[in-house]
Order: structure tokens, then sequence, then C-alpha cells
């Protein structure tokens, strides 16, 4: 469904990203995991080419682009097979919740109103937040803003959904509600890249694992073999410092 080929990426003359190639198949959980500045967060951010590589090909169902020479309707063509769910929530301030969901429906997707309303309350029913549909972002939770920002992402319904890190801006008591929101999305077979810190969260929900240091990939494979039974000595140093602290529930 996706693949990257050798993507590199180059910040003031430092190597971030050294030849990456991933390939992500349709209803995979592909969960990036290193160390901070390893350059996971600049991976993701190329794929939809919220970062330019300086070089690399990116395959995407019958779609190819080579990143140096893009065009700007190949980028757009592109970024309309993902959507990404950022750190930070990044919801319009003065829209409520519903029109958050509701705005790249209208504006991109040229949904009437009536359409956009109704498919946004599906989507925040399915986020748990239908209740709160008429308030705004300053009235809501930190854990209740990102899951608007995952219902935002599902409405354009993309082809891939990139989680960079959901959870790293939230209080600790918040995490729970936003994994269990991204695990339900994954049971019904979505495909989607994902960077995270949550060790457990990443054994519990990936299809796949890729451990990423210095801007290389160092090991990937499923869940049972990086978390049991890596050879690999530098993702056991790294995985020894975490421990199991994610609880799957089946219902916010």
């Amino acid at each position: 469904m996706l693949a990257l080929k050798n993507i590199r990426k180059s910040f003031n003359g430092t190597d971030v990203l050294k030849g990456i190639s991933l390939k992500v198949n349709e209803g995979d959980v592909v969960t990036l995991i290193g160390p901070s500045g390893t350059g996971k967060t600049t991976l993701l951010r190329c794929v939809n080419f919220l970062e330019k590589p300086d070089e690399g090909e990116v395959q995407f169902s019958n779609f190819q682009l080579n990143y140096s020479h893009a065009k700007k309707k190949e980028i757009l063509r592109l970024r309309r097979k993902s959507a990404m769910v950022f750190q930070q929530y990044h919801l319009f301030k003065n829209k409520t919740a519903i029109e958050n969901v509701m705005e790249a429906q209208i504006v991109v997707q040229k949904k009437t109103k009536k359409e956009a309303y109704e498919n946004s309350l599906e989507l925040l029913n399915k986020v748990g937040l239908v209740e709160k549909k008429d308030y705004y972002p300053s009235q809501l939770s930190g854990g209740q803003q990102q899951r608007i920002s995952i219902a935002r992402a599902l409405a354009i319904k993309p082809e891939i959904l990139l989680f960079d890190e959901p959870t790293s801006a939230l209080d600790p008591e918040l995490v729970g509600e936003v994994l269990n929101v991204i695990d339900q999305i994954a049971r019904t077979g979505a495909t989607i890249l994902l960077v995270t810190h949550e060790m457990s969260f990443a054994q519990s929900i990936s299809t796949k694992v890729v451990f990423m240091d210095h801007g290389e990939i160092v090991e990937e494979g499923p869940p049972s073999q990086i978390f049991n039974h890596s050879n690999r000595l530098r993702t056991k140093e790294f995985l020894k410092h975490f421990t199991n602290n994610y609880q799957k529930t089946t219902s916010l």
C-alpha cells in the first residue's frame, strides 16, 4: 500500500534520515519507536510532504512520487491519501467540536453542511464525544481535544492515518482515553503509521514495530520479536527502560 524508498533528510548539514526504506501494507498498524531526536517524526512528516525529503521515493497504492522533483499537483494528491494527528491538537479555537470536524469536509471535499454535519455526528460518537459537539476547545480537556482531532482526521476518509506522538502533550491521566480510541480505530482495519513512546501500547496494537536510532532503522518486525526476542543489543538497551503500563479497555 505504502512504500518509502531511500528517504534522506538533513537539517543544517546534520543527517536526520539516512536512507530509510519502509513498507506499510493495507490494514497494518506500524509503530515507529526509538530515542527522541532520532528522526521518527521527521519520517512521518515526510510521508505527506509536511517535510520535503532531500531524496527518496514514495509509492502509495498505484501512485508513485519522487520527492526531489515533485510537482504541486502530485503533492496535493499525496496529501489527500493521508491524515495527520499531531502532538498538539491544532483545533480552530473559534469553532465548536463539530464545526472542527466538519471544516475539511466542506472546504476540501465540497460536502454540503448537512452531509458534513451528519457524518461528523457519527465520528464524534465513534470517539465518544457526541455529547460535547457544541463545546469549544477551551471547554474541553486535552484528551477530549485530541479525540476531536482524531475524528477530524477520520472525516476525510484517508487511506492511512499518521499519528505523531498523539499523547505526548497530555496529562498522564488522560493518555488512556486517547490510546483506547486509537485501538478501537485499529480494530476496524484502518491502516496506521504511529510514532509513540508508549511502549506497552505499541506492543499491544502493532502488526509491525520499527526501532529507529540516529536516523536509521536498526530493527523491524512483529511486536513479539522486537519486545521479547530482539537480537540487536541497541534495541534491548532502549526497551529495558520501559515497563508495561498500558491497560486496554473495550470502551471509553
